[in-house]
């Protein structure tokens, strides 16, 4: 790794959570329901919100009542999704007059969407109006932004509770994360991306003269992206404007706005971890997960950097000089942006892939095995190291229970986390949330091997191959969203497959844990004593990161030897 990417990573580390920190800790009071500086100006929008959905901000609902809200509020909006997109070339604001988008097409995009998972089997340009982006997709990218947020805080408050039978309102949480959080965040971003040149116009297309030579024009697809891309950073949704994602100019104009993109990724993830801590009223906790997060993702961010870096071995055969790039700043550039480079590419493809966003500025499919093994078994980790927005850290909780599970078994207790006690019906909503997504990782890829359809939309044969599927399926089952370019998802049975993985991902981990929340807030809380295991201490960091990567480990490094470490070895 080069000094050019240290300086990069600390860089980025440093700028993330000096600006997390204090984010956190305003998150926790949006959600306390206390007074915030943003209270005064966005106050009557919240209270105008929920007078018109006709609902009480202090009316609490079971764990059944909310996971029930959950699901029946994103259904309706996967339906809303689906009748968009089908319906789009009867619609307004279709300047380009593109038609209906196809129903296999339209269901994967309406289970990705919804999922906060953001796969796109299309191109946005060429497929989706504006009205579609705007009406069905942004709205989306909040929404599911903060379904997420609201699950989580109904867990922490399962852990702050006692002998409590509510874990809030959902239709309260949703609206004050949205309001709140999401929205004055994006606003300011987007104004952010116009001025470094990221396009916002109702316009379809420009016409441009090229300089090459008289009579030849290139037409350039327009839009309103820099609001879709503001939100879907923020919220880890992922999903690109155009086709080409983070890397087309449009959406990503300058190494300037690539590296606010880049923190913008991992900002609401790592800022819940001091909402989580000042919600529980002990800032270590926060500090804690923090720590294991960081712990997993350095030394993987290092890897793939030094993997890119360290360049291409059959463009070396034959005879590249990789390292004559200096603009670039050398290795591994096929695939790449040249005004980002290996660094930037290899850190984005790390970040986007620790949090459930997905989008790329870079083809992950031309990285090098190792580089990209990397941000596949980030994804297959769980989406936890950071993760979603909200999902991420609730999957963490969820490892941090496990991880004191075992350490109860060790010594011969009842585990307890933050003064409840872990027992039997914790430990199994806890294996169904490790569970669930990593069988419709394995399982999916496995049936895809088999179906000639799938086989058939691999780019290329042997061992990429299998890493091609493996990759779509660890991306749609853990919402993350991202793919290697090889695959062409968009077929009947990768696109239906794929789309319910996103669902399973999603929402059969979204009610276990509700379950759990439910749970631990009918519970006293135990006083500490000294059998009980501090989870504020470096050694429960070392703890919880060895649980995370045992689990990883145990469950994807045989199938990640039939892909990426095979092709590494025979390379």
């Amino acid at each position: 790794m080069t000094t050019h990417g240290l300086v990069t990573l600390v860089l980025f580390l440093a700028v993330l959570l000096a600006l997390a920190w204090p984010l956190g800790r305003f998150i926790a009071k949006v959600y306390q329901g206390d007074r915030t500086f943003l209270s005064g100006a966005l106050g009557p929008l919240e209270r105008g919100l929920l007078r018109i959905a006709g609902v009480r901000a202090d009316s609490e609902m079971t764990w059944k009542e909310y996971a029930l809200a959950v699901l029946a509020f994103n259904f309706a909006g996967m339906l809303a999704v689906y009748a968009l997109q089908r319906l789009q070339g009867l619609l307004p604001l279709n300047p380009a007059g593109l038609p209906g988008v196809s129903p296999d097409v339209a269901w994967n995009t309406a289970a990705s969407f919804v999922s906060n998972t953001n796969w796109q089997v299309y191109g946005g340009e060429s497929t989706m109006s504006h009205l579609t982006q705007m009406a069905a997709l942004t709205v989306q990218n909040f929404v599911s932004a903060a379904t997420g947020m609201a699950v989580l805080v109904a867990l922490i408050r399962g852990f702050v509770r006692e002998e409590h039978h509510g874990v809030g309102n959902f239709w309260a949480d949703l609206v004050r994360g949205t309001v709140y959080v999401l929205l004055p965040l994006s606003v300011i971003f987007a104004l952010f991306l116009v001025s470094q040149g990221v396009v916002q116009t109702f316009a379809g297309s420009s016409q441009i003269t090229l300089l090459e030579g008289p009579g030849k024009n290139q037409v350039l697809a327009l839009g309103p992206a820099a609001s879709q891309v503001a939100i879907k950073q923020l919220g880890t949704n992922g999903g690109g404007f155009f086709n080409a994602n983070a890397a087309h100019p449009f959406e990503n104009a300058t190494p300037l706005s690539n590296f606010v993109q880049v923190v913008s990724i991992l900002l609401i993830p790592a800022a819940l971890c001091a909402t989580f801590g000042a919600m529980v009223k002990d800032r270590r906790q926060g500090w804690v997960v923090l720590s294991a997060m960081l712990v997993i993702f350095v030394p993987l961010t290092v890897a793939v950097m030094a993997a890119e870096q360290g360049g291409n071995h059959a463009l070396s055969a034959l005879g590249v000089d990789q390292a004559a790039s200096t603009l670039a700043g050398g290795g591994n550039m096929e695939g790449k942006e040249v005004r980002f480079g290996a660094v930037d590419s290899a850190l984005w493809a790390s970040a986007t892939t620790a949090a459930s966003n997905g989008s790329v500025n870079s083809m992950h499919d031309s990285f090098t095995p190792l580089g990209g093994m990397v941000p596949m078994w980030l994804m297959q980790l769980g989406e936890i190291i950071f993760g979603g927005v909200g999902s991420g850290l609730y999957g963490m909780l969820v490892y941090a229970i496990i991880a004191v599970f075992i350490a109860g078994l060790m010594v011969g207790r009842t585990p307890e986390y933050l003064g409840k006690k872990i027992e039997a019906f914790e430990m199994k909503m806890a294996s169904l949330v490790i569970l669930i997504p990593a069988a419709a990782v394995l399982v999916g890829t496995a049936i895809a091997t088999q179906v000639s359809s799938a086989r058939d939309a691999v780019a290329n044969p042997g061992a990429h191959g299998f890493s091609e599927l493996l990759y779509a399926f660890s991306s749609g089952a853990n919402n993350n969203g991202s793919a290697f370019g090889g695959l062409t998802a968009n077929g009947r049975f990768l696109a239906v497959a794929i789309g319910a993985c996103m669902l399973i991902g999603r929402f059969w981990v979204i009610v276990p844990v509700l379950a759990m929340a439910g749970s631990l807030a009918k519970k006293k809380k135990i006083p500490e004593s000294a059998g009980t295991l501090p989870t504020h201490t470096p050694l429960f960091v070392a703890l919880l990161a060895g649980t995370i990567l045992l689990v990883g480990a145990l469950t994807f490094v045989p199938a990640l030897s039939l892909g990426p470490v095979v092709e590494e070895v025979s390379r």
